[in-house]
């Protein structure tokens, strides 16, 4: 984590000197991701546009090859495309389904492409360069402090997991380790596939099968609201609380307001995608090693320290 830092903050040096990085070649940069289906994917194509416009001024010589897909076929054409036709020398890629996904991305490092991938790990490990991502298991080992604190004699509680996929496992794992040992009674899980619908649908299942419920961990913002408005509906915001994860404005400012609905957040921020592109491009233009991982801090949002996670700016 702490070479991670220094290599971004050698990256940024390295691009602010005389306020534009020089370099003798082009390079073209690939960047891919999910199509903006719910929030936190609305955020990461945000944040790689935003970090694609500033790197453009800061590096002349690096052109940006863009693509968003709404399923993993469709990634899988846009990045050959980008190897086949535009000649890309790197790729960042956020995997919309890293199982699906993984011989076409090795196939890019096969062809000595630098690849660097966000956020979901591959099915096979050291196919990337540099992996950046959020602390997973953090997020899970967070939420799950937050709820001993808030429940200290036990209680009954409720997880809206995302999508059977590794980070999802990691945090749900992370969330068991923690409770482990308490009187935290986990009722039952389900997945809502960070969606919002699927939240309200899950939780509307889980508030007719269960009369008594402390706590609902959603592990993701997106669920939250789904959560949050079944358990409006059905009259019982009085009898739980609902801890989520991403730090979404909508959410934050509920915590900095001090919601006893949703008391804290825990944050995994798709801003991570403008950091990968940012160490990928320093790597290309100015020979910044940055191969390894960087994993992000997940850090638990209170009313405290909401203000520091604002931005008026950000989509999600």
């Amino acid at each position: 984590m702490k070479l991670a830092k220094t290599l971004l903050a050698a990256a940024v040096v390295v691009g602010s000197l005389g306020g534009i990085a020089v370099a003798q070649d082009k390079v073209v940069i690939g960047v891919s991701v999910p199509a903006a289906d719910h929030g936190w994917t609305g955020g990461v194509n945000y944040f790689a546009q935003q970090a694609i416009d500033r790197l453009k001024v800061t590096y002349p010589n690096a052109e940006f090859v863009f693509a968003s897909a709404p399923d993993a076929p469709k990634q899988i054409a846009d990045i050959e495309d980008m190897v086949a036709t535009r000649g890309i020398d790197a790729l960042v890629i956020l995997p919309g389904d890293p199982d699906a996904m993984t011989s076409a991305i090795k196939q890019v490092k096969d062809a000595g492409k630098f690849v660097t991938v966000v956020d979901r790990q591959l099915s096979i490990n050291g196919v990337e360069n540099l992996y950046v991502a959020g602390d997973n298991p953090g997020l899970g080992a967070n939420a799950a402090a937050y709820f001993k604190e808030a429940l200290p004699d036990g209680g009954n509680i409720v997880i809206l997991r995302g999508l059977p996929i590794p980070i999802d496992q990691q945090r749900f794992d992370g969330f068991m380790a923690g409770i482990k040992d308490t009187n935290l009674k986990v009722l039952d899980d389900e997945f809502a596939n960070w969606n919002r619908d699927d939240g309200f649908k899950v939780m509307q299942d889980f508030l007719t099968r269960f009369p008594d419920i402390k706590g609902v961990w959603t592990q993701d913002d997106d669920i939250s609201l789904g959560a949050i408005e079944a358990i409006k509906q059905a009259g019982r915001e009085n009898d739980m609380f609902v801890v989520g994860g991403a730090g979404m404005q909508q959410i934050i400012q509920a915590v900095a307001a001090g919601d006893k609905l949703t008391p804290v957040d825990v944050s995994y921020s798709p801003a991570m995608i403008a950091t990968a592109i940012e160490l990928t491009t320093a790597h290309l233009v100015s020979g910044v090693q940055v191969s390894g991982r960087y994993v992000l801090d997940s850090t638990l949002i209170t009313k405290d320290n909401a203000a520091g996670f604002l931005d008026a700016s950000s989509p999600f």
